[in-house]
Formats: C-alpha cells, sequence, structure tokens
C-alpha cells in the first residue's frame, strides 16, 4: 500500500494578467476556490490513478473547509487524517498569471499540529501495511525528520519531494530512496552542500550531489525541459517533455509524485515509472487547479502510446 504524510489545504487561486509588483492593486480575472496542499495533492493522484485506498497522515481543522476536504477524502477512500479541534484548515493564496505560472503564500494552520504523538498512532494503525510513503516539507520539519527515520527503521520506501526546499535538513536525506526536487529546488540544495550548480553540466551537479548527500536516486524535476534522474549505481538519464499548451502549473510537482508511487509501486522500473509520472504531470499543467487536474489512468496511457 501506497501513503502519504503531509499537508492538506484549501487553495484559493486568483488568474492574474500578471504578477502583481509591490505597491500595485490589480483586478483578478477570476476567482476560484480547489482542493489542495502538498500531501493532499499526492494522496489523490495515487488514489485516483491506483484506485486502491490511500493512508494519509494529515490534519485538518475544525472548520468549513476542513468539511469540504474531508468529504473529497472520503470519495476517493483516503483515511488515517486528523481533524484539529479550535484550529483552521491550512491554505493556499495562489496567483496564476496568463503563462500558467504561478506564486503562492501558504497559512499552515492545522497543518502545524502534524506531530510525532500523530504520526505514531499513524504507523501504529497502518505500519504494517505500508509499502512506499511519499514527504515533502508542509508540516513542521522535525515531523519531516521523525517520520523519515520512521520509515527507516521500518524499511518502507521513502519518496522525498523537499519542498518548500529552505526548510530541508541536509543530514535527513542519508539513505533516502528517491529525492526529487524541481530544478530550482536542487540548486538551493546544491547551495546548502557547497556545490557548484552547474545548469549546462548538469549531470555533474546531480551526481556530486549524490555521492555527498548519500540518497539512492536522485530525480530532478525541470517542467518544460523534461527530467534528469541519477540512480543507485550512478546510472544517468532523462526522461524528454512532452509538448503542452500550459494553463496552470499548480500541483504539477505533487501530481508527478503521486504518479510516481503508484507506477513504481507496480513496476519497480524507475525509467517507466518516470514516463508514466512525466506525462500525467504534463497533462495537469493544461489544466486547472491541483487535485481538479490529475488526468485519469486511460488518458496517461493513451498519451504515452
Amino acid at each position: 500500500m501506497i501513503a502519504v504524510i503531509g499537508s492538506s489545504n484549501m487553495d484559493i487561486v486568483f488568474n492574474v494578467e500578471h504578477f502583481t509588483l509591490p505597491g500595485e492593486t490589480q483586478k483578478a480575472l477570476s476567482l476560484d476556490f480547489y482542493f489542495g496542499g502538498k500531501g493532499a495533492n499526492q494522496a489523490v493522484a495515487v488514489a485516483k490513478l491506483s484506485e486502491k485506498p490511500v493512508y494519509f497522515c494529515s490534519c485538518l481543522g475544525d472548520d468549513e473547509y476542513g468539511n469540504q476536504i474531508s468529504q473529497n477524502f472520503k470519495k476517493y477512500k483516503i483515511e488515517g487524517y486528523y481533524v484539529q479541534k479550535n484550529e483552521k484548515t491550512g491554505r493556499a493564496y495562489i496567483e496564476v498569471e496568463n503563462s500558467g505560472e504561478n506564486r503562492i503564500i501558504i497559512f499552515s494552520g492545522a497543518n502545524d499540529k502534524v506531530d510525532k504523538e500523530k504520526i505514531d498512532k499513524f504507523f501504529d494503525k497502518y505500519g504494517d501495511e505500508i509499502d512506499i510513503c511519499l514527504l515533502q516539507n508542509e508540516i513542521p520539519i522535525q515531523s519531516v525528520e521523525y517520520a523519515i527515520s520512521k520509515l527507516k527503521e521500518k524499511g518502507i520506501t521513502v519518496i522525498y519531494d523537499p519542498a518548500p526546499v529552505r526548510s530541508t535538513k541536509m543530514e535527513s536525506l542519508n539513505g533516502i530512496d528517491f529525492l526529487n526536487p524541481n530544478d530550482k529546488e536542487f540548486m538551493f540544495l546544491c547551495e546548502k552542500e557547497k556545490i557548484d550548480f552547474d545548469e549546462n553540466n548538469l549531470a555533474k551537479s546531480m551526481l556530486e550531489f549524490k555521492r555527498i548527500s548519500k540518497v539512492k536516486n536522485l530525480i530532478v524535476k525541470m517542467g518544460d525541459k523534461g527530467v534528469k534522474y541519477i540512480d543507485e549505481d550512478e546510472n544517468l538519464g532523462k526522461i524528454e517533455p512532452l509538448k503542452v499548451n500550459p494553463v496552470d502549473s499548480t500541483g504539477a510537482g505533487d501530481i508527478f509524485n503521486g504518479a510516481f508511487a503508484v507506477a513504481f509501486s507496480e513496476t519497480k522500473d524507475l525509467q517507466k515509472s518516470l514516463n508514466f509520472a512525466n506525462t500525467a504531470a504534463a497533462i495537469s499543467v493544461e489544466r486547472k487547479g491541483a487535485q481538479s487536474s490529475i488526468p485519469k489512468r486511460e488518458v496517461i496511457l493513451k498519451r504515452l502510446s
């Protein structure tokens, strides 16, 4: 089974002509509400693409947004999350400009209540059934580190998206099965490790980072430039980009991660799984929203063929 430990948000999306400048007031072209949060996006992607129950350690507030998100989880057979009394559900305020690029401000809310106690209860209930677990940084970083240590103890495969990247603790990367930052996040991680980031020779930077951090597999998502990766045996590879008409890139990285987890759980083939994930993410940017943009499995397979 696949599990996720992470955040749940309500995404409040403003479509705009351009990113709002300091001191500027502009009128939004539209306002939309979508279910989001990096953890929830991944959990729904896994549920939608695998059509199996998903275990999700997350925390909602006891407000209307939390109730709406909970009903959505039930629809997808997602279980394991908590509802925190007297807390507001996390939310993200997102600007999406005409090119499809986005800019996001996050209010953590109940996500900050995903603590060691909740993680322990989650593992007590579901730990023996979990084969793969996805993690990100929208919950307290000490909770992320604790979850990683528990997962390593149990021998559960870890897929870690170090975003938002600034809180990533480099020492926790040792032994991670799959680390999959985007190119901007990878550049920041290189700076933390005092590695020269060479955009023109990305493979060199990746290999040096892999050896220093001791991650098993390093995957760098590069948006419209595709995906580069180094596997456990230091084999280098690239997944070519797909041609798309971008509408909204919100959640594309999360959909990539969820799709990768599903494909890898079924095939144990890194390249096939990355192709599946890359295709899922590419299709998603042609649609609005995060979870609302997750394509059906048959749509991905058709595009792959």
